[in-house]
This record gives C-alpha cells, sequence and structure tokens, in this order.
C-alpha cells in the first residue's frame, strides 16, 4: 500500500535529486523544486520546474528511494510529465472515427470492417447446387411423381441462370448495401439536397416534374433522381423528388426576344435631288443664285 507520508531521508534529499534532474536535462532546463510526493513505502518524487520554452507547464520528475533500513538514497528514474498548465496534444481519436467526406485522394484505400453494419453478404453461389445435382433432384422428383418424361415437371433453374438474374439484380457480389446502409445514405442525401432545404423552398416547383431528372432505378426510384442541369447547384448529385431549385425545366417560359423588321427602301421618290441638312428659310432656287454670285455666303 503507498504510503501517504513521504519517508524522510527520501524527502530530504532535494539536493541529490536536483543534481541527477541536472545530470538528465542540463541545468539550463532545471528550475525551482516544486514538491515531492509520496509514491510507496520509501519511494518519494521530487518535482522541479521545467525551463524548456517548448515545454511551458511541465515538470520534471526525479524518483529517489532506499532500501530498508538503508540510509542511502538511491536514484529510480528521471522523466518529463505534464503540469497542470502544460500544453498537451489532444485526445487520440481511431482513423476510422476522424475521416470525413472529402478526405480521400487519389490513391488512398479505406479498409471496410467486415462487421460493417452498412453491409451484408450478397450471393456469389456458394453453396449452390452444381448442375449433376440439379438433373439428380429432377429425376427423383420425376420418379417419385410417377410421371415417363423427366422434362414434363419443372426443372429448377440452373446456377448459371441464377448467377445472371443476380448479376442483372446487383447481388452478384460478396456484400451489398444492407438496409441500414441504404436508409443512412437516403437521409444524409434528403439533408444535403432534400426538400426541407433553403434552396427548395424558395423553388418555384420540385424535382418529380422537372424535366432535367434523371431516374434511378431501384428502390431508390421512388425518392431520388440525378439532376442533369448543369446550371443547378445539384448537377450530377442524388436529389430527392421534393427537392427543387430555380433552373427547374417549367419555372418560366422566356419569350423570344424581339427581332427588328426588315429594312425598307423608299424606291417611290427620288431621294438624291434633297439636300442632305435642308434650309428651312431657303427657297427652291437657292443653289442656282449660289452658282450665279460665288462671293455671297
Amino acid at each position: 500500500m503507498r504510503s501517504r507520508t513521504p519517508d524522510r531521508l527520501c524527502a530530504e534529499a532535494v539536493d541529490v535529486a536536483l543534481a541527477v534532474t541536472e545530470e538528465a536535462a542540463g541545468p539550463h532546463a532545471v528550475g525551482e523544486h516544486l514538491g515531492v510526493v509520496a509514491e510507496g513505502d520509501r519511494v518519494v518524487t521530487h518535482f522541479f520546474a521545467c525551463k524548456e520554452p517548448a515545454y511551458r507547464g511541465w515538470q520534471w520528475a526525479t524518483t529517489l528511494t532506499r532500501a530498508s533500513r538503508a540510509k542511502t538514497v538511491t536514484i529510480d528514474e528521471t522523466v518529463l510529465v505534464p503540469g497542470r498548465d502544460a500544453v498537451l496534444a489532444p485526445e487520440w481519436v481511431p482513423w476510422s472515427e476522424r475521416l470525413r467526406p472529402g478526405d480521400m485522394g487519389p490513391g488512398d484505400l479505406l479498409p471496410t470492417e467486415a462487421d460493417d453494419l452498412r453491409l451484408e453478404p450478397g450471393w456469389t453461389g456458394e453453396g449452390a447446387p452444381s448442375d449433376e445435382e440439379v438433373e439428380a433432384l429432377a429425376a427423383e422428383a420425376a420418379q417419385a411423381g410417377g410421371a415417363e418424361d423427366e422434362e414434363v415437371l419443372a426443372r429448377p433453374p440452373a446456377v448459371a441462370t441464377i448467377g445472371a438474374v443476380a448479376a442483372q439484380l446487383g447481388y452478384g457480389r460478396q456484400r451489398v448495401l444492407s438496409r441500414f446502409g441504404l436508409h443512412s445514405a437516403a437521409d444524409r442525401w434528403e439533408e444535403q439536397f432534400g426538400g426541407k432545404t433553403v434552396m427548395a423552398q424558395a423553388a418555384p416547383a420540385n424535382c418529380v416534374s422537372c424535366g432535367f431528372l434523371v431516374p434511378v432505378a431501384g428502390s431508390l426510384s421512388q425518392a431520388f433522381g440525378v439532376c442533369a442541369n448543369e446550371f443547378s447547384p445539384a448537377d450530377g448529385r442524388l436529389v430527392s423528388l421534393g427537392y427543387g431549385c430555380g433552373g427547374h425545366s417549367e419555372a418560366a417560359v422566356m419569350p423570344a426576344p424581339p427581332r427588328p423588321a426588315p429594312m425598307v427602301l423608299d424606291d417611290l421618290h427620288d431621294t438624291e435631288a434633297l439636300p442632305l441638312h435642308p434650309d428651312p428659310h431657303a427657297s427652291v432656287d437657292a443653289p442656282e443664285r449660289a452658282e450665279e454670285d460665288p462671293g455671297r455666303s
């Protein structure tokens, strides 16, 4: 059991602890004596201030001990420990909890745990009966039913047929998306591009009636689609059918720009005899008089 009262000989050996600490850390890094703490029977730890600028608030801890009935103090260890005002690194968090969307870059690998709740085992054909076993089962069913022709009975489908159908349905994989994973993704997409967003609340209509909506297959088709409007903030994203934006295909019918009337040439009047800037006070014969009197302006 740890003793609450420090050993007297070990507690009084401050000079010994200081000398050991200065030898380990250097005289420039050791400050004043801060106190002593009992670690056990005849085991105490002396604390000295750390003067290193990079370790503000830390302390040097030198542990001394002595044998039973011995008066000579021996050295245990000298370490650097954080104090109350020490600057510490944040608590370590596993990478799986620190990872955020967008952190992955080219060449990065993100392994998935074997018990990931977002995934469940898919159909890969493992454990399915072979073609020989299927034929044997069909023959036994024909004999038991008394049918003369084995082809009369409905034969179980071959593994190749099952595999082709599973591949078309998207189940020909080692693991597929579970119901939990599907709902989690749907909630996340609904939060980003759903009907409750500010953009959707101000939109003239929803995506369900927009001509730029590309339908998707599967159960997601009942609630989501892909936006194909390059001017929409959700272009190329999976959007909820209740989402909307100002780029709706039927938001407004833009009128055609007015076209100017074609140019009309007046060929009924002789425009060559008319001056460009006619003088309202001048008479018709003014040009003739101007030719007769060149000095008149």
